[in-house]
């Protein structure tokens, strides 16, 4: 799929306006036609360059996500975690969180769209995530054997996703950072 024809900046002012058009609307009530007017472009030419609205979404959610964790080594886990934390703020958290519950339905109703998103989202954000694990178990942080390692990726998902429930209040780099100290790092023995 050739998308060599849009200058980046125009390629992230078409991923912008479809996740502001999300967070406005849902996945679900988000139409190609709906992007197409929002982003004064055609209908053949959002198709052709993202083949479908799935692989549209996914790519605006990921291009939103520019921090690749992999890269992320401060010589310890809790500092990268807290480096993790530092290359957001609060509102764009807010916004993740956002979208992320607006998304979790239409996935479990759209094969395409939960394909296209473990695809260019998912799968490399746990691949850095499983990176900085291992970089912690070679350094001699975290026992290699400990069963808390598979199961980060669930404890962060779930603090997203709890916090609103709970407490009634988004998810914040305040709150993050104390989940993270208090729940994450001792399950894996730090």
């Amino acid at each position: 799929m050739a998308r060599s024809r849009l200058t980046p900046e125009r390629e992230s002012e078409l991923y912008a306006a479809v996740l502001d058009l999300l967070r406005e609307v849902g996945y679900d009530a988000l139409t190609m036609d709906a992007v197409a007017a929002r982003t004064h472009s055609s209908k053949a030419t959002l198709y052709r360059q993202w083949g479908s609205k799935p692989e549209l979404v996914a790519r605006a959610l990921r291009h939103n996500k520019p921090a690749d964790l992999s890269e992320i080594d401060t010589g310890s886990l809790r500092g990268d975690f807290q480096e993790l934390m530092a290359r957001t703020d609060d509102c764009q958290m807010e916004k993740d969180s956002a979208l992320m519950r607006g998304l979790a339905h239409a996935v479990h109703t759209n094969p395409e769209l939960h394909r296209a998103l473990r695809e260019l989202l998912i799968e490399p954000e746990m691949n850095g995530l499983d990176e900085v694990l291992r970089r912690a178990v070679r350094r001699g942080e975290v026992d290699a054997g400990n069963p808390a390692l598979k199961l980060i990726p669930h404890m962060l998902i779930g603090a997203f996703i709890a916090r609103p429930l709970i407490d009634d209040q988004p998810v914040d780099r305040a709150f993050l950072s104390a989940y993270v100290d208090a729940v994450v790092l001792p399950s894996l023995g730090v």
